[in-house]
């Protein structure tokens, strides 16, 4: 006996602005989609608090829960929403080939890669040891657990910025280590950044060596690139927000992308050089990286699926 293989028209990979947004238009349009969330159900959004970019909340709203009330819409039109993540694909044929959670596969006529990005770290051994004891990527999952301490974060841009800030509120002293003499963030988030109080900026700076105790941070060793003077800061918390890569390894061989990892799509379309396989979000985007323009390019890839579909029946 072999295994019945399961057969849909429209397979969504991700669960963020843009998977939810792709599954809205795509149930809409009765191609009856399947969304394979991912182990971070709702992506990035999940560990953000306050988002006040994002139109139709007039009052912001927090990461969590706008992505839940993305899924609730997907779902109302009709998505099947299912935990897990994609292992491997083969984008040989004319139906696509996609295996989850190593154990299953499906059968799509239209594949939408929704995946986004994870943060990027540092690369140093120290960080890797204390990561989960000190060390975090997510100022909003763990900033909790340093309330009235002192921590560090390193990072220059809108990401950084805003969990520093973050950081602030809950935390004694927060020191910013910049890399260059300037910030990359935008001029609202700079602003903000230097208007709090308990924000000491280290610029020009960058961490050499994060200290721990064997079990727990308690400093990091950090180095002037001008000067080569280096001075250790108290701290028992180290965030890292430098930056993410695009989860977008598992179509590697597959589909066209640039040297990061960003996949590239045809001009003006989210087309892939693979027929039927689209992508939006930020696993494609690295200029924008906002929620708003995730949900818009989820609508993209929705449509021009559904587009992909009727122009396969018109043919047959």
């Amino acid at each position: 006996m072999t295994e019945e293989l399961e057969h849909v028209k429209c397979l969504i990979i991700g669960s963020g602005p843009a998977g939810y947004t792709a599954a809205i238009y795509a149930a809409r349009a009765d191609l009856k989609p399947v969304m394979i969330t991912g182990m971070q159900m709702g992506g990035q959004l999940t560990q953000t608090t306050d988002v006040e970019n994002f139109p139709g909340y007039p009052g912001g709203v927090m990461g969590p829960e706008m992505m839940e009330d993305f899924r609730k819409q997907a779902e109302r039109f009709g998505t099947d929403i299912r935990f897990g993540y994609v292992s491997s694909v083969d984008f040989t044929g004319p139906v696509h080939k996609v295996v989850v959670d190593d154990t299953k596969t499906i059968l799509a006529d239209t594949v939408i890669v929704s995946t986004g990005a994870s943060a990027k770290w540092l690369g140093l051994e120290s960080e890797q040891k204390y990561n989960g004891f000190g060390v975090s990527a997510c100022a909003v999952c763990d900033g909790f657990f340093f309330k009235n301490q002192d921590v560090a974060i390193v990072g220059a841009g809108d990401t950084a910025a805003e969990e520093a800030t973050y950081l602030a509120k809950l935390c004694n002293k927060v020191y910013m280590i910049v890399r260059r003499d300037e910030f990359r963030a935008s001029k609202a988030m700079e602003k903000r950044v230097l208007n709090t109080a308990n924000i000491e900026i280290l610029y020009n700076s960058e961490t050499q060596e994060i200290l721990g105790d064997g079990k727990n941070v308690t400093g990091v060793r950090v180095i002037n690139n001008k000067t080569q003077e280096t001075k250790d800061l108290n701290v028992t918390g180290f965030f890292v927000a430098i930056g993410h890569k695009p989860n977008t390894d598992i179509f590697k061989g597959w589909i066209d992308m640039d040297e990061t990892g960003y996949i590239i799509t045809k001009p003006d379309s989210t087309a892939t050089n693979i027929p039927g396989v689209f992508v939006s979000g930020d696993a494609q985007d690295k200029i924008y990286r906002q929620a708003v323009t995730a949900a818009g390019s989820g609508c993209m890839a929705a449509l021009e699926a559904e587009r992909y579909l009727a122009a396969l029946e018109d043919s047959e």
